[in-house]
């Protein structure tokens, strides 16, 4: 779990180029991690050891200047009630502007972080010309090129010293979040998962601000179950629904143990479904996938299902070791099924090796197929054990870490999922010098 930072501000100051710079940066402090950079809007980041989750307002607007007022109102509000620290972008080229004075605004009144950053500032008369930002009443600022990367270790600096210091929390019952697009049937997913015996419902105020988990104890399934769907008050929503969407599954996709990705067969397996899936797979969590509203595709053949399901595979590689479920809420088909799943990755994740059967089963593996030789060395893999972790990590000790390349450690994770069951888990395989 980490803290969760909004970028907001006018349109084209700068902000996309800041996010991406951000998620560049994580990928080469941390690792080289398949598909990170899939997705625009949010991801993950990484300064001094702190990890922070970091979405971009920017591209959700489109229209006339009067519609980007009203839209940018609502996404600030939006930004504010989630985030635990905002950086607020402006340009120094433009100065200050009247969109800029509104967005202060309502930044005045917050009692989180609140980061004044000056974009395009990468010469010394822009940076004198930066004074005139004192007006906005938000104190001080921190002056950098996002295009170019200067200024933003200072920035990064001051905002991981005030972000909440969180861990993985261990709760005594698994956290499962529904999470999907608008509409694919999250609310009537849980409706019938509880049913109408109320009794066995209870609400549990949150470890979050106002989310809500309902306790789940039927058929032998003991679980919290957190709902992205209606948390928040709607009124204040309204055609906001797809950022709205966003900000809640990043806040419940921080919080759970596995993700329950609701998808409409009828839209497809669509970018910001995907945005979603990618988001739970950079947090470590367990993911089942579940196609609804099955019962509604029309021209179902013998290998539609299976067409679907490499369709959507397709689109996760390399992670495609999750499970694919279709289902019809309406109908109540396989809703059992999916808790079932639910459960047995949420026991995947948790599952522990014994560092002596590890060896026993991966070394004779590593010596039939070793890593290839690189640059004339040769790699020398001689002992590998499950780091005590929340989740799914192994490490790997040899000679020459530097030289196995990523397509071998894809290689170890496939063997690691054929011997073991880590269906839906992400793994994470780390070389380590012997």
């Amino acid at each position: 779990m980490s803290a969760i930072v909004a970028i907001v501000g006018r349109p084209n100051v700068g902000k996309s180029t800041f996010f991406n710079r951000l998620i560049q940066r994580r990928e080469a402090i941390v690792d080289a991690v398949s598909g990170v950079t899939r997705d625009r809007h949010y991801g993950k980041s990484d300064w001094n050891g702190k990890e922070f989750s970091v979405i971009d307002t920017g591209g959700y607007v489109v229209g006339s200047d009067d519609v980007f007022e009203k839209e940018i109102d609502k996404q600030v509000e939006l930004a504010i009630e989630e985030a635990d620290a905002i950086i607020f972008m402006v340009d120094v080229e433009t100065g200050v502007t009247g969109m800029d004075e509104d967005v202060a605004k309502l930044l005045r009144r917050v009692k989180k972080p609140v980061f004044l950053a000056i974009n395009k500032v990468d010469n010394a008369k822009r940076a004198e010309d930066a004074v005139e930002f004192y007006s906005l009443g938000l104190g001080e600022y921190y002056t950098l090129s996002s295009m170019n990367g200067g200024g933003t270790g200072e920035l990064l600096d001051a905002l991981v010293q005030e972000l909440p210091d969180v861990v993985e929390e261990k709760s005594e019952l698994p956290r499962f979040a529904v999470v999907g697009r608008p509409n694919a049937g999250k609310s009537s997913f849980i409706n019938a998962l509880i049913g109408e015996d109320r009794y066995i419902v209870t609400d549990i105020a949150g470890t979050t601000r106002d989310s809500i988990d309902t306790k789940y104890n039927r058929f032998g399934f003991e679980f919290n179950l957190v709902d992205t769907a209606g948390i928040r008050r709607k009124a204040k929503v309204k055609e906001d629904l797809e950022f709205y969407s966003v900000m809640r599954s990043v806040r419940a996709i921080e919080h759970c143990d596995v993700c329950i990705l609701l998808l409409d067969a009828t839209r497809g397996f669509d970018g910001q479904v995907e945005n979603i899936f990618w988001l739970a797979q950079r947090n470590h969590k367990g993911i089942v996938i579940l196609v609804n509203k099955w019962d509604l595709v029309e021209d179902k053949e013998t290998n539609t299902i299976k067409h679907y399901t490499e369709k959507i595979k397709k689109a996760i590689e390399p992670f495609v070791d999750v499970p694919i479920l279709f289902i019809s809420v309406l109908t109540k088909q396989r809703i059992f099924k999916a808790i079932e799943t639910a459960v047995e990755v949420y026991n995947n994740r948790n599952k522990k090796i014994i560092t002596r059967k590890f060896n026993e089963t991966m070394l004779p593996i590593i010596e039939n197929y070793p890593p290839p030789a690189y640059k004339g060395k040769f790699v020398k893999i001689k002992f590998c054990t499950q780091l005590p972790t929340p989740y799914p990590q192994f490490a790997f000790f040899c000679n020459l870490p530097q030289y196995v390349r990523e397509p071998y450690k894809r290689y170890l994770e496939n063997k690691i999922r054929e011997e073991y069951d880590f269906s839906g888990v992400p793994i994470t395989v780390f070389m380590r010098k012997k």
